[in-house]
């Protein structure tokens, strides 16, 4: 699970990285905002980008959900529009990864040089989608970038297809809607809307912590002693 995370993170911070300093990454407010009167369909595409794109992985989903309840909270957008189109857009968006995984990433994942994969990044996946796959879908829409690679990774493993759309509807609908309610519930309190800015940085430093967690939790159990053999008499 090591090998798998850290390239995918290392690889978000890159682009994060240049992205910022190009000027390119707007924040979410400003995003909505540039966006006008088809904010609400920006929003949907952007959520189905990033759910089910391999090229979406980069796009602030957290926290553009969240901002989304915030301008809900404000009668900017619509509540229910946004909850219905943000969860069929990452029911959808899941969906596409899961059957762009299973009919093309053996052969896209299976270059050896690749730059974010390996050879053996695939049966990593295999085998880990095996044993947890119904816990990675859903909790993988609360991990930036993980997100964008898990239903992916799930159609290469090779995860049961019936398995993985249950899930898929769980995790999107807890996503989605948990998210956008939670700006909206905030987006009335004065200190939140003075300090949307922070609020959206705790929200993504938040989101990480189950990624670094587990990486942490895999290095201990690399580290301890294998367990001893008992001698044979």
């Amino acid at each position: 699970m090591t090998n798998l995370l850290e390239p995918l993170i290392s690889s978000l911070a890159n682009h994060l990285g240049a992205a910022s300093t190009l000027g390119l990454m707007p924040t979410p407010e400003g995003l909505l905002n540039s966006l006008g009167s088809f904010a609400t369909i920006g929003l949907i595409a952007i959520i189905f980008a990033e759910s089910g794109l391999l090229l979406g992985f980069f796009l602030p989903g957290d926290s553009l959900l969240f901002t989304a309840g915030l301008f809900a909270a404000k009668g900017d957008l619509n509540l229910a529009w946004i909850l219905l189109g943000c969860f069929l857009a990452a029911v959808a968006g899941d969906q596409v990864g899961y059957l762009f995984g299973k009919r093309v990433g053996p052969s896209l994942f299976g270059r050896p040089d690749s730059k974010i994969f390996k050879q053996k990044y695939v049966a990593q996946a295999d085998a880990f989608f095996q044993r947890h796959g119904a816990k990675t879908i859903v909790l993988a829409r609360f991990v930036p970038i993980i997100r964008t690679f898990a239903p992916i990774l799930a159609g290469v493993g090779r995860m049961r297809y019936r398995q993985f759309v249950i899930y898929n509807v769980v995790g999107g609908f807890v996503w989605s809607f948990g998210v956008i309610l939670l700006g909206y519930w905030l987006g009335n309190v004065a200190w939140v809307k003075d300090n949307i800015e922070i609020v959206l940085i705790g929200i993504v430093l938040i989101s990480v912590i189950p990624a670094l967690i587990e990486i942490l939790r895999h290095r201990n159990e690399e580290a301890a002693p294998p367990p001893s053999t008992p001698s044979a008499s």
